[in-house]
């Protein structure tokens, strides 16, 4: 099993997302999600594997409703990678790992 991920706040976004020196993934998820459900633990594979480049991090959206409204996050799982206070890329469903990894080359190599 991947390393678990951690949570991030509304009141923390700001000072842990945008304004981190490297890349943070935010993965916008729900208890009551079940396609979040199958990419959680993909999700903590790739950030054991990948956590040194990239800060993996998680939502709850029904806890934190003021960012995802923010980032017009309507589906979930929805999974923001942020650059320099910027939303660089947006993945919103369910992808097997072979996918995400391809989508998140970018910030991963």
């Amino acid at each position: 099993m991947g390393e678990k991920m951690n949570a991030v706040t509304d009141a923390e976004f700001e000072q842990t997302v945008l304004k981190s020196d490297k890349p943070v993934l935010v993965d916008f998820w729900a208890e009551w999600c079940g396609p979040c459900r199958q990419v959680s633990p993909i999700l903590e594979e790739l950030n054991q594997d990948h956590g040194d480049k990239i800060t993996f991090l998680k939502m709850n959206v029904d806890e934190n409703p003021v960012t995802p409204s923010n980032y017009r996050v309507t589906g979930i799982p929805t999974i923001n990678v942020y650059v320099n206070g910027e939303l660089a890329k947006s993945i919103v469903g369910a992808k097997p790992k072979a996918a995400l990894l391809k989508e998140l080359a970018d910030f991963t190599s």
